[in-house]
């Protein structure tokens, strides 16, 4: 793909998918369970394969996700919020997993150029989406330390939401106001079940939106980045 339009939405989806792919691997070697590390693993290793395509069709995928700069970056803030505590890592991955899926769902049934990969993707975000849900029921329902934990990171999130239903510049073929109101319908059906407390709405002010598609970034993001490119660009050109 070498229009100008679409490779600003191939950049934005591949952005969120490379970002939270490597928060993800973070995890490895730290996950609370040997059964976690597997599935952590491997839901980042879906979001890497989605972010290759899509990088691909606005340029050189090594290039794009090892040489642009902080503010060459269009991914969503939400998923470059460090993972924090596993309930933390849990919500963000039960915000956007959920917003994906809907997402992917919709682009998949039009005829846009994105169709073929999110009729392969939509299967992925399924499973990713359930990984959370069973996870946010299992904290929430738990303990009262672990569902104090999960309500805490629910509410810290639920900020950076909002920014997800902004339009994208190229990304054709999406209902915004029906993605928003599945997501959150969604959402609050899990929570609910979960007896955690949907966070304040955007009716209050809370449900605030980010300006990381703008190329603006919160503060850990350039410490992830740099750890991100730091072997390739250590090791310029080099090859196995």
């Amino acid at each position: 793909m070498t229009t100008t339009v679409p490779a600003t939405a191939a950049l934005a989806l591949g952005d969120d998918a490379l970002v939270l792919s490597h928060r993800l691997g973070e995890w490895m070697g730290h996950a609370p369970v040997l059964e976690e590390e597997v599935a952590l693993a491997n839901i980042a290793l879906d979001l890497l394969g989605q972010a290759r395509v899509l990088l691909s069709m606005a340029g050189d995928e090594d290039e794009l996700a090892y040489l642009r700069e902080e503010r060459a970056f269009t991914n969503l803030q939400l998923v470059e919020q460090p993972n924090g505590d596993f309930a933390h890592t849990i919500a963000r991955q039960l915000y956007f997993s959920t917003y994906q899926h809907l997402l992917y769902g919709q682009l998949a049934t039009s005829n846009g150029p994105f169709a073929p990969l999110a009729a392969k993707a939509v299967k992925e975000t399924a499973y990713h989406r359930d990984h959370a849900e069973q996870w946010t029921l299992r904290l929430g329902d738990g303990t009262e330390e672990s569902r104090t934990r999960m309500q805490r990171a629910c509410e810290t999130l639920w900020r950076f939401t909002g920014e997800m239903f902004q339009p994208v510049e190229g990304l054709d073929g999406v209902d915004r106001e029906a993605l928003r109101e599945g997501w959150l319908a969604s959402v609050e059906e899990v929570l609910a079940r979960a007896t955690l407390t949907l966070p304040e709405g955007p009716q209050s002010g809370a449900w605030t939106a980010g300006a990381g598609r703008q190329g603006l970034h919160t503060e850990s993001f350039g410490r992830m980045l740099a750890e991100m490119q730091h072997l390739h660009r250590s090791h310029p050109g080099a090859s196995w």
